[in-house]
């Protein structure tokens, strides 16, 4: 079967669980209350495209590109962003619900995830270097042995991050969640003093 090579096109309304989207290059498209739930997306290539409203949870994304690709309100419970293809993987997301999601060992530098949902997610052993954690919810976010490097997570909540298992240096954080820094030490900060 032919690949298709779509650019520019919109889909509206689509539930993509009924009717199958062609496998293929999609370039400079919108998806905007399309559902995607369950879907296999392998090897499908996402360039300069936009998902609004749209519901990608559980999806599958083996060797899946992602290039330029915005998300906005989306929900995308359980992606595994891992499998997907990394040569120029870059995206950013918008309120959108990323809980249980899995980023490990990718590389996805400059990375935006503005007013978003990220519970539990699996950021063990990525490279989120100058990235920028913009009103986000990371409970539960793992990170182990990750690069944070210039990361900026002043104005996020509930994240728990080991300096000893990460690297820091120039990251930027809000005194009033410095807690989450400092949680492995179960220690007592007095928020009053």
């Amino acid at each position: 079967m032919k690949e298709a090579h779509v650019l520019g096109e919109t889909f509206e309304n689509t539930d993509f669980t009924q009717q199958t989207l062609g496998k293929g290059e999609y370039e400079n498209c919108t998806f905007r209350n399309c559902n995607f739930e369950y879907a296999d997306l392998s090897g499908f290539n996402f360039n300069d495209c936009e998902f609004i409203g749209c519901n990608l949870s559980m999806a599958k994304l083996v060797k899946a590109a992602f290039r330029d690709v915005v998300f906005k309100e989306c929900k995308m419970f359980g992606l595994q962003f891992n499998e997907c293809n990394e040569f120029g993987m870059s995206f950013r997301f918008e309120g959108c619900s990323l809980n249980n999601s899995i980023f490990y060992k990718t590389t996805i530098k400059k990375t935006l995830f503005k007013n978003s949902k990220l519970i539990e997610v699996d950021f063990a052993e990525c490279d989120l270097s100058n990235s920028i954690f913009s009103g986000c919810d990371l409970s539960g976010a793992i990170f182990e042995n990750t690069n944070l490097e210039k990361t900026d997570f002043r104005t996020s909540v509930n994240y728990s991050i080991d300096p000893s298992e990460n690297r820091l240096k120039k990251a930027k954080f809000s005194l009033s969640e410095i807690y989450g820094l400092l949680r492995k030490f179960d220690i007592e900060i007095d928020k009053n003093s």
